[in-house]
């Protein structure tokens, strides 16, 4: 059977038989990855905890008729092991995982842009360089925009008119005019439409210095939107821990990925 090698990010797992597992990866170089890890439940197991959802390894695997197999696993970032030990990081870390799951339909595909975003979002996450929920909710949004589906924060989605604009219509692409605004659109404050474009663009300075009911009201506008262009529900999102936590190392302007 072929050999191949690549780094890969633990998308989720779920049990096979009395003692093995199937994982879900997100590579590097290949896409999306199923995979057996056998006996990797069994407490003799040498790198069992390797093959966590959020972990960053580097993982070695032959080709199966079905499924790939695990055969060796090395930690490239321990991701997992800093996350789990706070549920706002968690319950964050996980609709990253589910979302980037959905988003990436077709197995073997290469996704490097979606690899490298996710990658470096449980980055940020595992060093609590800011709120977990902005983390997500910036993961989200330009996880969307890779997948051709960014939303306008500024000219009118519906006629390209330039804004600012007052409502916000999720079926429609974003921020809509007076004379595009269909009865019962949001009508989300200014700031916080700007929480949003800072936010899809990565502007930490900004996205940091925002108050806490702009990012309750960003956060549900964008769990709306994700959900819609995903044509499915994402099961964690309602999960997640909104409660702001103490950060660690504080940056600003920093990439996700």
């Amino acid at each position: 059977m072929p050999l191949y090698r690549d780094d890969a990010i633990v998308l989720r797992t779920h049990k096979l038989g009395e003692a093995d597992r199937i994982v879900t990866m997100l590579t590097k170089r290949h896409g999306k990855v199923r995979a057996v890890a056998k006996g990797v439940r069994r407490t003799s197991s040498r790198w069992g905890s390797r093959v966590e959802p959020f972990m960053l390894i580097d993982v070695q695997l032959y080709e199966g008729r079905n499924l790939d197999i695990v055969s060796q696993v090395e930690t490239k970032e321990p991701y997992a092991r800093r996350i789990v030990e706070d549920y706002g990081l968690y319950t964050a870390a996980t609709a990253m995982v589910e979302t980037s799951d959905k988003l990436v339909d077709h197995e073997r595909e290469p996704a490097w842009d979606q690899y490298r975003l996710l990658h470096g979002a449980l980055g940020s996450l595992s060093r609590r360089e800011h709120d977990p929920g902005l983390v997500l909710d910036s993961f989200l949004l330009r996880s969307l925009a890779l997948a051709g589906y960014e939303p306008s924060f500024d000219a009118c989605a519906s006629c390209g008119r330039e804004g600012p604009h007052r409502a916000f219509v999720v079926a429609g692409g974003g921020a809509v005019c007076e004379a595009c605004r269909p009865p019962g659109s949001a009508a989300p404050a200014p700031e916080t439409f700007s929480l949003l474009e800072a936010l899809l663009q990565g502007n930490w300075r900004g996205a940091d210095a925002s108050d806490q009911r702009h990012r309750r009201d960003a956060a549900g506008l964008i769990a709306a939107y994700t959900q819609f262009h995903l044509e499915r529900k994402v099961r964690s999102l309602p999960l997640v821990d909104r409660e702001p936590v103490v950060l660690r190392h504080p940056t600003l302007d920093a990439p996700l990925g």
